[in-house]
């Protein structure tokens, strides 16, 4: 068993371009840790170094309590799941399986027997004989893991291994990679730009930005206490619904577009540090299920023109906008003119039985205990 430790990882390329700036991560023991951002975030360099496949420019990277940094890949004791399987089409799944165990000259019978273990734990007993080319996008994804697993190394490495796969059965393979993951219980280190993958997978969830780490958390609590406007905006699906808004000098009311929004005391007792903000800008966050339409009697509330709604049945998602400026993963639109207002987008879920149409203006009542607040100026988390 290994933990896996980078500390004040740097990345910085041959023309000065800095992809990942002092990146500090734990895997522990044991631990699934899934690493997730936008495209060009840099977290598949990050895996890439610790897999040995990208040079390391300054930093530490440890397993358990021996340096890495210039260990050969293939002397680092790790397995890889690719995006694109890298399965060989000539060879039988048994035979893919079982390929590194041949290379390092494992016994036949050893080699059989781990192999054989492998394919029950994936459910692959009956297409041991089939090539590749005959198996569908979730069994080679299993064949792929079924390859790192019998290995028995002490750190998995997975870079996107289900993005190929199709909705339905990318949710069933989130489970079964989870599952086999805990069986196994070795440090694991998944990359993926699926914050829905992220938050389902992981025991702990890093966000990463421009190359900068935002927020290590499990997933619970990134969704509840984000760190910063970024976290809130790209965590959660739909995503927060965030806008620029000016906060009463005498801390009653917010500003939001042309409308006051009250705000109760319960604000201040869950929000401390707010008190400063009073008579400032803030950005206010509130997730769509803490919006609620109709507005239940005296609660806070804002009006909005009815956009679009989308049935899914069990609930429904109405997209509808106001006269605030938005705020997109945690930046602020800008004003093409300065006396313009900035239509506001956002999105309130509801049951399925509300009664709403399109083009109507309602009042979106607002719970107000969880509304969330960001500085304007870097966008932290205005907590305790």
């Amino acid at each position: 068993m290994t933990t896996v430790r980078l500390e004040n990882i740097r990345k910085v390329y041959s023309n000065g371009f800095e992809a990942v700036h002092n990146l500090d991560l734990v895997i522990n023991e044991g631990e699934f840790v899934v690493l997730v951002g936008p495209s060009g975030c840099g977290k598949t360099t990050v895996l890439r170094m610790v897999a040995g496949l990208e040079e390391i420019s300054s930093g530490k990277l440890i397993f358990g309590d021996r340096l890495m940094n210039s260990i050969a890949p293939r002397d680092r004791d790790i397995a890889m799941v690719f995006q694109n399987y890298a399965l060989y089409p000539h060879m039988t799944v048994e035979e893919n399986i079982g390929f590194a165990l041949k290379l390092r000259k494992v016994p036949k019978e050893e080699t059989r027997n781990r192999v054989r273990e492998a394919a029950s734990i994936l459910a692959l007993d009956a297409w041991l004989e089939r090539k590749p080319s005959q198996l569908s996008g979730g069994q080679r994804q299993r064949v792929a893991m079924g390859r790192a697993m019998v290995r028995e190394p002490s750190v998995f490495l997975m870079d996107e291994p289900l993005s190929n796969l199709d909705a339905k059965l990318r949710v069933q393979m989130r489970a079964e990679v989870s599952r086999i993951q805990r069986r196994l219980g070795v440090a694991t280190l998944y990359v993926t730009h699926d914050q829905t993958e992220a938050m389902t997978m992981g025991d702990r969830v890093a966000v990463l930005e421009g190359g900068r780490l935002q927020q290590c958390d499990v997933p619970q609590a990134l969704y509840d206490r984000p760190a910063n406007s970024f976290v809130a905006a790209f965590i959660g699906s739909p995503s927060m619904n965030l806008y620029e808004a000016q906060m009463s000098e005498d801390g009653l009311s917010l500003k939001l577009g042309s409308q006051r929004v009250t705000l109760p005391g319960v604000v201040f007792e869950r929000h401390p540090a707010l008190v400063g903000f009073r008579g400032r800008p803030v950005i206010v966050g509130i997730r769509p299920e803490h919006l609620h339409i109709p507005r239940a009697e005296g609660e806070p509330f804002f009006a909005g023109d009815i956009d679009l709604i989308e049935a899914l049945g069990s609930e429904l998602l109405v997209h509808f906008s106001i006269d605030a400026k938005s705020v997109h993963a945690g930046k602020v639109e800008e004003e093409p003119d300065a006396l313009a207002m900035v239509s506001g987008e956002g999105i309130a879920r509801t049951g399925p039985k509300v009664k709403i149409a399109t083009g109507s203006r309602v009042e979106i009542g607002v719970d107000a205990e969880e509304l969330q607040f960001f500085d304007p100026d870097g966008g932290a988390s205005i907590w305790a």
